[in-house]
């Protein structure tokens, strides 16, 4: 049976010389991986419409044997390049994508974790990187999942208490507005850290230099 969504490339990787797996994260299905056969080809259908953060609409056929399905075809919607001109932003992006990864069950609808990654993507390609949006997208993620912060009762600072409460109510506009001092963004860095180890048993490699 063919399938259809529209999705974000998560990561993809070789499967043989010719042919790649390409993991897609979409709002109505969940996260799957496709294969993608022949698409390391020069004449491949494929050819430049599979590589990291790309958004497209894409077809597959479910297999009946294995969470690796065929991918059919693909339509892109948006490639964002603004993503390549920025190594901390593609850092940063990189780093959701695993949270994302690691908070989530495959081939299960995620609609809210879906609008949240490509939200950031769009941010990311709005603005140069940050270092509070890693913690913002931390924070709206653990809002996802039933597991944010109370910004008044933890034992906090009450200028750190304001700023947890704009990085999780606030929206990215808002976010990207905020100032934070090098003090400021060590404790929340070192805040969250400890609370996503907590409540998560561990964070994706690469937080710290994606915060920068």
């Amino acid at each position: 049976m063919i399938e259809s969504s529209t999705g974000l490339i998560l990561r993809t990787r070789p499967l043989t010389d010719t042919s790649l797996i390409v993991h897609w994260l979409t709002g109505d299905l969940g996260r799957l991986a496709t294969v993608a056969k022949g698409a390391r080809r020069p004449k491949s259908p494929f050819a430049g419409k599979l590589d990291l953060f790309y958004l497209a609409r894409f077809s597959f056929q479910r297999s009946r044997r294995s969470e690796l399905h065929q991918l059919r075809e693909v339509d892109l919607l948006d490639t964002h390049t603004a993503l390549r001109r920025d190594v901390q932003a593609l850092q940063q992006a990189s780093y959701c994508a695993a949270l994302v990864e690691q908070t989530t069950e495959t081939e299960t609808p995620v609609p809210a974790m879906f609008t949240l990654m490509t939200a950031v993507i769009e941010e990311l390609c709005r603005h140069k990187s940050r270092p509070q949006t890693v913690p913002a997208f931390e924070l709206k993620l653990l809002a996802e999942l039933g597991l944010q912060p109370d910004a008044d009762q933890e034992k906090l600072k009450p200028d750190l208490k304001q700023i947890l409460r704009v990085l999780n109510e606030g929206d990215w506009s808002s976010v990207s507005k905020l100032k934070l001092s090098p003090a400021q963004l060590t404790s929340l860095e070192g805040f969250l850290g400890s609370f996503l180890v907590y409540h998560l048993g561990k964070v994706p490699a690469g937080r710290a230099r994606a915060i920068g």
